[in-house]
């Protein structure tokens, strides 16, 4: 009657009850003591302490905010960044370009150089032109910019609206690689827009409905047609506050306005080079080690901090400044360096051959061992009858044409009744061998016979490896097995697979990650603590912009670098690339330099359509660093502490990379370039740096296959997983298992061409297949050349 206004009672939780209310009741009442309410203000204190600490962090982070912008917008920051990018080629940016600064310097004045000062929006801004094709060159540009601002043509939406129209191949892969970096603050300015104010309005919402799905959700959309356009839009962009990628606030970093360089006749072959520009992000030491891009790490002699050449509090007439006058700035102070406290440029560790850490055989003692196993050839012994192992080990060389009166050898050299033809060799299990004929009886009993493993034995190679194919042809290829391997006829299995062994199960058999480490290990560095020192060096970087240290060049400071020690050659390659992309130095952090083994989170890019196979050299950009690097793949495996390699980067999902190369912290994005036709770079893949750690296991899977010859439910004669019988011996501890589900074992080796009897757990399928699955651990390669420039 009452439907849902029907009282319901909250059932007693009983359970959620304390210990000492569920022992109440058992406690006498003249021994029970009324427990007193606390008083109202007791909490007061602790109370009032707590919002005072929350109004503190709000004002410090208030303050920050305020200091945050204040140096961003203030006379002493360093000039913003414009990039003007073109969604297709047909767009004219120059013209585009000179009308900013003509709008920032003013109409009557020209403006001599990409960097000026406007008193009338009290800033300072520098516009570079994006070179439409140019991929190295845009990429470059989208790591220093301030404002990325895209430029559409408002004639391209006449064919229709669509994506494709709007931004051509080029321009999408462009913004796929800016997506990984990292999108700072966004504008579109749409050109060629009619003269009508509603034809206006229907167009910009066309271009915003056709473009805003390739762009950040804050990007806004402004005509730059006329000056007044241009004039509203940077007011908008002066009160604007900026938004950076999270990696480019971790550390200094200088874009460079002029580039140059100065013999140095101490040291043949080398020389210093000059880089003026402005300090960016974070005060740049003198003492720490800088990365110029694409040059490699280096030292810094000393730093001169010039006189602004940008100044906002000059005369408007005064913005006409050409290049001799930029070249003879004035010096304010030099910075020299510490010999204490200058971050030394280790790069690799020096092994100690004394120590015995590495146990993996060289080349050299892999081609020595094969010498001796082909000296110790394997020598056939006549042997009297009944004779036993031991009796056979003490028959010398001389004495084996000395054999009894009951053995009788027949014209065709053939071993007749009675006698015994062994093969001695060092190592070898012979009573397996003793015992394989008399096994065969009982097993061959169970098949059909041994006609066809007759006929099998008098195959030659070409015919096996004929029967071979012809079987896997008929078994099609199955992705679900994509390691198989061939066994080789001409080299025995356990000497081809020495380096591989066998596993119980890949997820929780143990694998020592110290074991049989290469000798490029004793040349890389570790973390004890991975996490403890990259906050130690952080909480560093913290102290150098807060305290007043010696030594270090202030945010928004015009500066000279004078890098020691760079090659002439890459100096000239720095000079050159200086007149069509930024040359970028960035301040590294402390152990930066140093070598060790990066993992990257990684995914193919969908415009290339080349395979990437492992251990093939590529470009890495990490960030404002350059390195070439040769990685090897692998599958990222979550339950488990091992991680199967994977031969080539597969399309369509993430995988790891792993390569040797200078330690940086993360978070950094990553852009893998290969050099695809000629010196043309294309854009391979796409991901970011994920951690440290040279332990990490990486595994090799290889299957060997076999083909069941007769089978007896549960047993089976497997073929052409071998080819002799001493390799059946070798890998008799390993497991077996079928492509159908069945696990098994090796029992016995069967003949001398490899056939073996397996036993397995359930009925064995005449089509079934069945595999070895072996392992190996694999490293990366060390790069031959460590920078794209050397």
């Amino acid at each position: 009657m009452g439907g849902s206004r029907v009282q319901v009672n909250k059932a007693h939780k009983s359970r959620f009850a304390s210990k000492s209310s569920r022992q109440a009741h058992r406690i006498p009442v003249n021994a029970k003591v009324k427990i007193s309410k606390p008083d109202k203000n007791a909490g007061k204190g602790s109370r009032a302490a707590r919002i005072q600490r929350c109004k503190m962090i709000r004002d410090q982070k208030r303050a920050a905010l305020l200091k945050e912008r204040r140096a961003a917008s203030g006379p002493s920051s360093s000039p913003r960044v414009i990039v003007l990018f073109g969604f297709t080629s047909n767009i004219n940016l120059d013209a585009l370009a000179n009308q900013l600064l003509m709008l920032l310097v003013g109409e009557k004045s020209g403006a001599s150089s990409t960097t000026v000062a406007s008193q009338t929006y009290r800033l300072r801004a520098t516009v570079l032109i994006a070179p439409h094709g140019d991929l190295l060159s845009c990429m470059e540009m989208a790591k220093v910019a301030d404002l990325l601002a895209f430029v559409v043509s408002a004639n391209s939406l006449d064919d229709g609206c669509e994506p494709s129209v709007l931004i051509d191949s080029f321009g999408v892969q462009c913004l796929s690689v800016f997506r990984a970096i990292g999108f700072p603050s966004t504008a579109v300015l749409i050109r060629d827009l009619p003269a009508g104010i509603r034809e206006k309005q229907d167009v910009k919402k066309t271009a915003i409905s056709c473009v805003s799905s390739q762009l950040p959700e804050d990007c806004r959309f402004y005509p730059a047609d006329t000056t007044d356009d241009l004039h509203k839009f940077m007011w908008v962009f002066k009160e604007h506050h900026l938004s950076v990628p999270h990696w480019r606030s971790q550390r200094p970093y200088l874009m460079a306005h002029e580039v140059g360089l100065a013999a140095d006749h101490t040291m043949p072959g080398k020389c210093t080079l000059l880089l003026s520009g402005f300090v960016c992000s974070h005060n740049l030491s003198v003492n720490q080690l800088v990365h110029v891009s694409g040059g490699g790490d280096f030292q810094l002699d000393k730093i001169d901090v010039l006189k602004d050449p940008f100044p906002l509090n000059e005369r408007k007439d005064s913005y006409s400044m050409d290049l001799d006058h930029l070249n003879s700035i004035q010096v304010v102070c030099t910075l020299n360096p510490d010999a204490s406290k200058q971050e030394p440029q280790v790069v690799e560790n020096v092994p100690n051959p004394l120590a015995g850490e590495q146990t993996w055989p060289t080349e050299a003692d892999m081609a020595e061992a094969g010498a001796n196993n082909e000296r110790r050839k394997l020598k056939r012994r006549k042997l009297p009858p009944g004779t036993s192992d031991y009796q056979a080990a003490w028959i010398f060389e001389g004495t084996d044409d000395e054999v009894s009166d009951g053995s009788i050898e027949g014209s065709d050299g053939m071993v007749l009744d009675g006698q015994k033809d062994y093969i001695l060799q060092e190592g070898s299990d012979q009573s397996e061998d003793e015992n394989v004929h008399a096994n065969i009886g009982s097993f061959d009993e169970e098949t059909e016979g041994d006609t066809e493993m007759a006929d099998e034995e008098n195959f030659t190679r070409e015919q096996i490896e004929a029967e071979i194919k012809k079987i896997k042809e008929a078994s099609g290829v199955d992705e679900e097995f994509p390691d198989e391997v061939d066994t080789p006829l001409d080299v025995p299995a356990k000497r081809r697979f020495a380096r591989f062994r066998g596993l119980k199960s890949f997820r929780t058999s143990s694998w020592d990650p110290q074991e049989s480490l290469p000798a490029e290990y004793a040349r890389i560095f570790n973390f004890d603590n991975y996490a403890r020192t990259q906050n130690h060096v952080l909480a560093k970087l913290g102290e150098t912009d807060h305290d007043q240290v010696n030594g270090v060049a202030q945010v928004g400071s015009y500066v000279r670098l004078h890098i020691k020690d760079v090659p002439v050659d890459v100096a000239s390659k720095l000079c050159h690339l200086s007149q069509k992309l930024p040359v970028v130095a960035c301040g590294l952090l402390q152990h930066e330099s140093k070598m060790s083994v990066l993992h990257f989170s990684i995914r193919k890019h969908d415009s290339y359509d080349a395979p990437i196979k492992s251990k093939e050299n590529f470009t890495f950009h990490v960030g404002f660093r350059q390195f070439v690097a040769r990685p090897v793949f692998s599958s990222d495996n979550i339950n488990t502490d091992k991680h199967k390699m994977e031969r080539f980067l597969h399309p369509g999902r993430f995988s790891v990379a792993s390569i040797y190369a200078p330690i940086s912290f993360p978070t950094l994005p990553l852009i893998v370039l290969k050099n695809k036709q000629g010196d043309v770079p294309a854009v391979a893949a796409l991901g970011s740096l994920r951690s440290i750690d040279p332990y990490r296991i990486i595994l090799k899977k290889i299957i060997l296959t076999g083909y069941p010859l007769r089978v007896s439910k549960r047993k089976a004669t497997v073929r052409y997983m071998f080819h002799n019988p001493e390799d059946v011996r070798w890998f008799k501890p390993v497991e077996l298992y079928t492509k159908c589900g069945l696990r098994g074992r090796i029992k016995d080796s069967v003949g001398t061409h490899g056939s073996m009897k397996c036993v397995f757990s359930g009925v064995v399928q005449q089509h079934d297949t069945v595999c070895m699955s072996l392992y190996k651990r694999v490293y990366p390669k060390w790069p031959e050349q460590l920078f794209p420039l050397q």
